[in-house]
């Protein structure tokens, strides 16, 4: 029993590391959107939800008018790295989608794909979302314009009656 116990204890640093590899998003390119970065810890830790940027590379985003092209990229890019957690309109291993725009500012959303981890560590809503669903949101590496795509792909699934 001490064997495996030590064993445990060996490897759950190398499992911790591997859930947790970051890596720098880059700026987008060619988007509707313009997109500033600021340093992680300039947002508090409590806001509301519609004013909450949350913490990561992106503190100011506009948006313009839904941008089609974008968005199909963003569909392949949720298809890919996103569905083995959430779906749009009921709960899975995360939170339903679908009206996450209407809920969420689009740097929070775009903060939380780009940086999951800190985004649980430091933000309010992030660390009500985690103890509600008791799963933390994996990092999946995308770029900036990754996750600008996503953003896009969400914003054509607004639904206000949705929930977290």
């Amino acid at each position: 029993m001490k064997r495996y116990s030590r064993t445990i204890w060996m490897l759950l640093p190398l499992l911790l590391l591997g859930c947790n590899s970051n890596t720098a998003p880059t700026n987008p390119a060619g988007t509707t959107s313009s997109v500033s970065t600021a340093a992680p810890d300039s947002q508090p830790s409590s806001l509301d939800p519609k004013q909450d940027k949350g913490v990561g590379p992106v503190s100011s985003l506009t948006l313009e008018p839904i941008n089609s092209k974008l968005a199909k990229e963003g569909d392949g890019l949720f298809q890919k790295n996103c569905t083995a957690c959430h779906r749009m309109e009921k709960r899975r291993v995360g939170p339903p989608l679908a009206g996450v725009t209407a809920r969420r500012t689009p740097e929070w959303i775009m903060n939380m794909i780009l940086n999951p981890t800190e985004m649980l560590e430091k933000n309010a809503t992030a660390k009500e979302l985690l103890a509600e669903y008791s799963t933390q949101m994996a990092n999946m590496n995308v770029t900036q314009e990754q996750a600008r795509a996503i953003l896009e792909y969400l914003r054509t699934k607004e639904d206000s009656h949705a929930k977290d």
